[in-house]
């Protein structure tokens, strides 16, 4: 944690993010043992698959780029924005089944895909909200968001569509419950 101080002088506490040992975690080393796994093979494929596969990843980040950076500067703000006091009344480990529903609004709505919708869930995270909502949002997010359904709709119809939304739309808080009472048993 750090503090910061806005234009009108108010101090906010800022999460940096800042990781003690190594500087990166287990998944970010394995990304990074698997790009260079990927690299060498690349390299011994030989006829331009090296040049071709860096031009391809390249192009992906700047496609990715505006969203990565808009999505960064939510999460900042909403690190200094968003009482931790309100985060923890709606969405913290106390909320109960109040908290889980509106995780679960929240993930359902939630456009975009992972790179939107976990730096968001763990800025909410890190801001006080409670595990059992964490797991509903997720879960709503990957079983629900309605920013898929009109394509869904366009290539398995209404009728599906309609009828997975409605088998699926209990799990997201019965997956908060299951994660509240799990985190509460070993912890």
């Amino acid at each position: 944690m750090a503090n910061a101080e806005t234009d009108s002088g108010q101090q906010v506490s800022v999460d940096t993010h800042e990781r003690k040992g190594m500087g990166m975690d287990y998944a970010t080393w394995i990304m990074i043992g698997l790009a260079l796994a990927l690299v060498a093979l690349a390299y011994r494929r030989g006829n331009g698959v090296l040049a071709a596969g860096l031009k391809s990843g390249w192009d992906t980040l700047l496609g990715m780029l505006p969203l990565l950076l808009a999505v960064f500067v939510v999460v900042g703000m909403a690190n200094v924005l968003l009482p931790r006091e309100l985060i923890a009344r709606w969405l913290g480990g106390g909320s109960g089944l109040k908290g889980i529903l509106i995780a679960s609004g929240m993930g359902a709505i939630t456009p975009g895909g992972p790179f939107v919708s976990f730096p968001l869930v763990a800025a909410l995270y890190k801001a006080g909200a409670g595990i059992g909502p964490v797991v509903a949002f997720i879960t709503a997010w990957s079983l629900l968001s309605i920013s898929r359904i009109p394509m869904e709709i366009a290539f398995v119809g209404t009728r599906v569509v309609l009828i997975r939304v409605l088998a699926t739309v209990v799990f997201p808080p019965l997956a908060g419950l299951i994660a509240d009472g799990l985190f509460a048993r070993f912890s």
